[in-house]
């Protein structure tokens, strides 16, 4: 039994889920400025406002999980990133605090309109960056990161930033034309039409700017047998992409947020293909930064037991909440 493959494809897991689940709370936080005060916000925030104070759960289980499976990753990266963490903790902080108090102090409810805005557009811009930074490469002397506080501060960790906080949008205006109706469900879906045109921007540029960023990264996406793979994510990404607009346009309400979800699958599989078998690019291989056997088997018997249990707290909480929203929510 592969532990290490086992551990990475779990903390992949609580990646993704995090961003499927955190990913449209945050773009609704960073499309709120364009929503019409009194009702429209209300709706859109009602929207999430069952479920979005459970969605960190999967940010702790990546975490956790790559200090507990992989130390010597953790080790490395976190120093590599210790400003855009510390940024992204503080806009989620924000991001809360905001959440709550826009209803229980609306004497000041534009202060913390503003908040909340801040803080989702902080904590979505610091996560792309953040991949951007893991992706771009961090110097290591030995088992220790040997760069600099700024090295994570490039283009390329700006305009993976700006990529994350775009599709992010994509996600929040493609939830809020699923979960409102009437005029603000159209609005959801305009902004998700330009949001949906920004993100496959991004995702095109990143793309690019990535294979050229380093010749392994190059041979991986093009050279025989990994091509024949490689080729079939642009594909998807195409005909995915034109079932979005296509939804949009037709009128569909639930098929674009998960059409949407599928091109961040599918950027997420162009990632894993981009670093396999590097848990740091060109550095330290999963196996090399894995944690030993006796410790891997120890909590992957924790995670059998709570995994399950998660998803299915999580599952019960979407079905209770389904259907539509109003501006009158559980607050």
């Amino acid at each position: 039994m592969d532990l290490p493959l086992i551990w990475a494809f779990i903390i992949a897991f609580a990646v993704f889920a995090y961003v499927v689940m955190d990913g449209f709370d945050l773009g609704i936080g960073v499309l709120f400025p364009g929503f019409a005060v009194g009702e429209e916000r209300d709706s859109a925030m009602n929207s999430i406002a069952p479920v979005w104070d459970g969605n960190e759960t999967w940010l702790v289980l990546g975490g956790g999980g790559l200090f507990a499976a992989f130390p010597l990753a953790y080790a490395v990266v976190l120093p590599a990133t210790y400003p855009l963490i510390i940024a992204m903790l503080l806009g989620l902080v924000f991001r809360g605090v905001a959440f709550e108090f826009r209803w229980r102090d609306p004497a000041h409810r534009a202060f913390w309109d503003l908040a909340f805005t801040g803080g989702s557009l902080l904590a979505a811009m610091t996560q792309g960056m953040i991949l951007g930074a893991l992706l771009q490469g961090i110097e290591i002397d030995g088992r220790n990161y040997a760069g600099s506080w700024w090295n994570w501060l490039t283009p390329y960790t700006l305009l993976t930033g700006l990529g994350t906080v775009a599709g992010y949008a994509l996600l929040g205006s493609t939830w809020l034309v699923w979960k409102l109706e009437g005029p603000a469900q159209d609005h959801a879906r305009r902004m998700a039409f330009r949001a949906a045109i920004a993100t496959l921007a991004m995702l095109a540029a990143v793309s690019l700017y990535t294979v050229f960023l380093d010749a392994q990264y190059f041979d991986r996406w093009f050279s025989m047998p990994s091509v024949l793979f490689a080729a079939n994510v642009p594909l998807l990404t195409a005909i995915i992409a034109f079932l979005l607009f296509r939804g949009l346009a037709k009128g569909w309400e639930v098929a674009p947020f998960w059409l949407s979800l599928g091109l961040f699958f599918l950027g997420m599989a162009g990632l894993g293909l981009s670093m396999y078998p590097y848990i740091v690019p060109d550095q330290i291989t999963i196996w090399d930064a894995a944690a030993p056997d006796s410790s891997q088997v120890f909590m992957l018997v924790g995670v059998a037991i709570t995994l399950p249990l998660i998803l299915a707290y999580t599952g019960w909480a979407y079905w209770v909440f389904r259907g539509k929203v109003g501006h009158e929510g559980y607050h």
